[in-house]
This record gives C-alpha cells, sequence and structure tokens, in this order.
C-alpha cells in the first residue's frame, strides 16, 4: 500500500497533474484574452478567404475543385504549424526567464513542458475546429458522411501532433532569442509551398515530390485528404493511392525520433539557464529596442 501510495504521489504524477491544470489554464486564457482570440480567429478566417476563392476552380482535367483538395491540406498544415507554435512559446519563455523559474522548483521543467503541451495542442485543435466546420459548409464534394472519415482524420491527426510538437520543443531550446527563432518559419514556409498544400504535388517536378515526401507536412496534408475527400480524388496523389500505410510510418518514424530527441535537448538547455544568462539575453534585446 505504501510503494502503491508513493506512486500516486511521485514526481511523475505530481508534474503531470501540476502541467495538466496548468495548460488548461494557459488555454482558457487564451480564449479570453481578446489578441490571443483574434490570432485564433485571424488564420482560420484567411484561409476560408483563400478557400472561397478556389472553390470554383478546377485541377487540370480531373474534374476536382482545388477549394475542395486545399480544404484538408490546410488543414494538415495547421497541424504542422503546432511544432512552429511550441517552438515560439518556448524560445519566448526562455528568454523571458520563465524556463529559469519553472527549473527552480521541483519537477517544474516537466510539469512546465506538459502544460505547454496541452496548451499548444488545445489551441491546435480548436483552431482546426474553427476552420473544419464553416469550412464543410462552404466548400462542396467532401465526404464527411461516414464515421471512417471522422476515424481516419483522428489518427492522422494524433500522429501527427506526436510526430511534430517535439520538433518544436527541439527548436525551442535551440534558438535563444524570439528573434533569432523567427528564421526557421523560412525553411518551414518553403516546405508548405512543395507539400502540395495549396496545389497537388504531383504537378510538380519529381525532385520536388522526394523532398516533400521527406517531411511531416506533406503527409499530414496526405492523411487530412483521404479523411475528407471522396475516393476518387486519390487519382491526383503520388501512386493514385492515399498511401495510409506509409503516412502511419512515416509520421511514426518523425514521433520516435521527436520524443527520443527532444528529452536529451531540453534536458541539456535546462542545464545551461541560469540568471547570468537571462539577464544577458535581457540586455541584448534592451540593446537591439535602443
Amino acid at each position: 500500500m505504501a510503494t502503491k501510495g508513493a506512486g500516486a504521489t511521485g514526481p511523475a504524477a505530481v508534474a503531470l497533474r501540476a502541467g495538466w491544470t496548468r495548460g488548461l489554464i494557459e488555454l482558457r486564457q487564451s480564449f479570453t484574452n481578446g489578441a490571443d482570440l483574434l490570432s485564433h480567429l485571424l488564420w482560420p478566417a484567411l484561409m476560408l478567404i483563400v478557400l472561397f476563392f478556389l472553390r470554383d476552380t478546377t485541377f487540370g482535367t480531373s474534374g476536382l475543385l482545388l477549394g475542395t483538395l486545399a480544404l484538408p491540406s490546410i488543414l494538415g498544415m495547421n497541424a504542422a504549424m503546432g511544432m512552429v507554435t511550441m517552438s515560439q512559446v518556448l524560445t519566448v519563455e526562455r528568454e523571458d526567464g520563465t524556463l529559469l523559474r519553472a527549473k527552480a522548483t521541483p519537477n517544474g521543467m516537466r510539469g512546465h513542458l506538459i502544460g505547454k503541451v496541452i496548451s499548444v495542442a488545445g489551441g491546435l485543435l480548436a483552431d482546426l475546429a474553427i476552420l473544419l466546420i464553416p469550412g464543410v459548409l462552404l466548400i462542396d464534394g467532401l465526404a464527411v458522411g461516414g464515421a471512417g472519415a471522422w476515424l481516419t482524420l483522428a489518427w492522422v491527426l494524433v500522429i501527427g501532433m506526436v510526430a511534430t510538437l517535439p520538433i518544436g520543443a527541439v527548436l525551442g531550446s535551440v534558438f535563444t532569442s524570439a528573434r533569432s527563432q523567427g528564421l526557421v518559419q523560412l525553411p518551414v514556409l518553403g516546405l508548405i509551398a512543395v507539400s502540395g498544400i495549396f496545389y497537388p504535388v504531383t504537378a510538380m517536378p519529381q525532385w520536388v515530390e522526394w523532398l516533400a515526401q521527406a517531411f511531416p507536412i506533406y503527409w499530414l496534408g496526405l492523411g487530412m485528404r483521404s479523411a475528407l475527400l471522396p475516393d476518387g480524388a486519390a487519382a491526383v496523389e503520388i501512386g493514385e493511392s492515399w498511401r495510409h500505410w506509409e503516412t502511419a510510418g512515416v509520421l511514426g518514424v518523425w514521433a520516435v525520433a521527436g520524443l527520443l530527441v527532444a528529452p536529451i535537448v531540453l534536458r541539456r538547455m535546462a542545464r545551461r539557464e541560469s540568471g547570468s544568462s537571462v539577464a544577458e539575453r535581457r540586455e541584448r534585446a534592451l540593446r537591439r529596442v535602443g
């Protein structure tokens, strides 16, 4: 009985409870704060405007509408962008000393990171719903009537978040300032451009197809399309197939790699954090402002 009680109140359990509570509080605050709420609504609104103008444009001779193809792809892209959000949050909190304060408390770093995963993942799911619900009403040709579509969407989304959020944590640990972290968005935007999000990747050169398939953004887009589009839409995909096994495999490899590498990088980052390093970063930021 003593062992059982100790396990229930052990460091991991305490960190999990603290992180869960912290994540829910931050998630609630993001939807009650005016500026944060606007950021949740702005991006989906912009994407819906793009879809509205693409809704009657067909892709080649396939008869498929670009708006229909793009909506699931944009959902996959947004899911992948969770890694950028995670990296931004950790970089900012590293720069302003929040991570140092978390490090100073027992199991603070572990609980803090769990809270970040909860808040980022929760905000991501809310953003996807804000885009998907009106998108289904706006765009014709989606296959959302069966339970299989929502099951596929669910497993692709879960594996995709497990694959991308640890990458974001690694990137957030590598960059020491919000200014330098902004550079990560450039290659991400480049990958979005070649990953078949707004236009099928099969219309691009073959080397671009191979490049896109090496990263999670393409596979998240493909997985979302397989969930929400009719079977005939697979004709414009590589191999004219939804390739569910390949989707699960590639995202799974990224997930395993991220879960193995992220804790190592985060521990090293936490060990390097000190009051002097935070003060030095603040001084550099003030010099830039001045």
